[in-house]
C-alpha cells in the first residue's frame, strides 16, 4: 500500500469518526434541549395555576370588601 493511499485512508477514517461523534453529540444536545423545554413548560403551567389561585383569592377578597363597604354605607344612611 502506497503512502498516499495510507494517508487518504487515515484521513477518511478520521473524518468518518469525527462525523459519527459529531452526530451523536448533536443528538444528545438536542435531546437535552427538548427535555429542558418540557421542564420549562411544566414550570410555566405551575406558575399559571398559582396565578389563577391568587386571582381567585383576590376576587373573593374584593367581593368581601365590597359587601362590607355596602353594609357600612347602609348603616351610615340609616343613622344619617
Amino acid at each position: 500500500m502506497s503512502t498516499t493511499s495510507k494517508v487518504v485512508l487515515g484521513v477518511s477514517v478520521i473524518l468518518t469518526l469525527s462525523t459519527v461523534a459529531g452526530v451523536h453529540i448533536k443528538q444528545r444536545l438536542d435531546q437535552e434541549r427538548l427535555h429542558q423545554g418540557v421542564v420549562r413548560d411544566l414550570e410555566r403551567l405551575e406558575r399559571k395555576r398559582e396565578n389563577l389561585r391568587v386571582l381567585e383569592q383576590q376576587r373573593v377578597l374584593t367581593q368581601q370588601l365590597e359587601a362590607q363597604r355596602t353594609q357600612r354605607e347602609q348603616v351610615a344612611i340609616a343613622k344619617g
